[in-house]
């Protein structure tokens, strides 16, 4: 089994990547989950908590992403 496999392949246009394989999808739909889950809680009793939760998420999201993607993000205009 290959441990270096990657999950996202870049955007062809525009800047960043997009899921290619079934991990890199899981990882949306847990995200998605995640945020759908503690928005029915959270918005109405604690909005800091909530947007703290989801800048949290969506910064793992990008990382995870970003070295899961088989080539550096960057501007493509192809």
């Amino acid at each position: 089994m290959k441990m270096n496999k990657y999950w996202f392949k870049p955007k062809r246009f525009g800047y960043g990547a997009y899921p290619s394989t079934w991990e890199g999808f899981l990882i949306i739909i847990l995200y998605l989950i995640i945020i759908i889950s503690i928005s029915k809680n959270l918005i109405k009793s604690n909005k800091f908590l909530f947007l703290t939760i989801i800048i949290i998420l969506t910064i793992i999201l990008t990382i995870t992403s970003k070295i899961k993607t088989k080539e550096n993000w960057k501007w493509r205009w192809n």
